[in-house]
């Protein structure tokens, strides 16, 4: 059953800023992030393939939470899809249905990168003392901006960059966990994961194909629960 929040839960504690794409990682990474903090939600549109699903899954998230500061669509980073490079936001490149070695053709040039600027402008101007980010560094996608020794680095740019009074950080709750085991901390913290979104092809019914869409369901699997989402094709939980 799920638990009904309320203005007050808010009231009492510091303020966070999430990343929240509106898939499993973000929203776990919401469900951690709001034991002990206020939550700031932001969500960025950079042109991607789904994101006006990626969007409607954001806003059902942050009701469901009773968000009351969130960013959303007005952060359009259009220049993301104009330099390319990546199936994402290229449609001229196809979205992989395996996973690749090496760096997959998903990756967005240095999008972490991007959407922390964001998040710690933000942060500065409302005051957060943390950003929540749900980056896997070890059972994901190899992407280079996912790893640990970014977000070190990232949070000294911080800290030479921002008010001396700032002390924002950078918080990575899940970097080092398992797809299945980020699925299992979403159940017990009662994380909605039946409006997240995964998919990386469509934005209708979930493709069960893409690599996206594989870890998922390969995720789910393994933590011994059914997904909550309907897929394109038939899935054997």
């Amino acid at each position: 059953m799920r638990k009904e929040f309320t203005y007050l839960d808010f009231m009492k504690k510091e303020k966070a800023i999430i990343l929240l794409s509106g898939g499993i990682d973000s929203c776990v990474t919401t469900a951690i992030a709001n034991r002990n903090y206020r939550l700031c939600l932001l969500h960025i549109n950079y042109k991607q393939r789904t994101a006006k699903r990626e969007e409607k899954a954001f806003n059902e998230i942050a009701e469901y939470y009773k968000v009351k500061e969130k960013l959303s669509a007005i952060w359009r980073i259009d220049y993301l899809k104009k330099i390319g490079g990546s199936s994402l936001t290229d449609r001229s490149l196809k979205v992989p249905n395996i996973s690749s070695n090496g760096i997959p053709n998903t990756y967005v040039p240095f999008r972490n990168a991007n959407l922390l600027v964001i998040a710690v402008s933000w942060a500065e101007t409302i005051n957060a003392k943390k950003i929540f980010i749900g980056a896997m560094e070890g059972d994901s996608t190899g992407y280079p901006d996912c790893r640990e020794i970014f977000f070190k680095a990232f949070n000294e740019t911080i800290k030479f960059g921002t008010k001396t009074d700032s002390k924002l950080i950078i918080e990575t709750p899940i970097l080092h966990n398992t797809k299945a085991e980020v699925v299992k901390i979403g159940f017990e913290l009662n994380a909605p994961l039946d409006l997240t979104w995964s998919c990386y092809q469509n934005s209708d019914i979930a493709c069960g194909v893409c690599d996206s869409c594989r870890l998922r369901i390969k995720a789910f699997r393994e933590a011994g629960f059914k997904d909550p989402i309907p897929y394109k094709i038939p899935i054997n939980w």
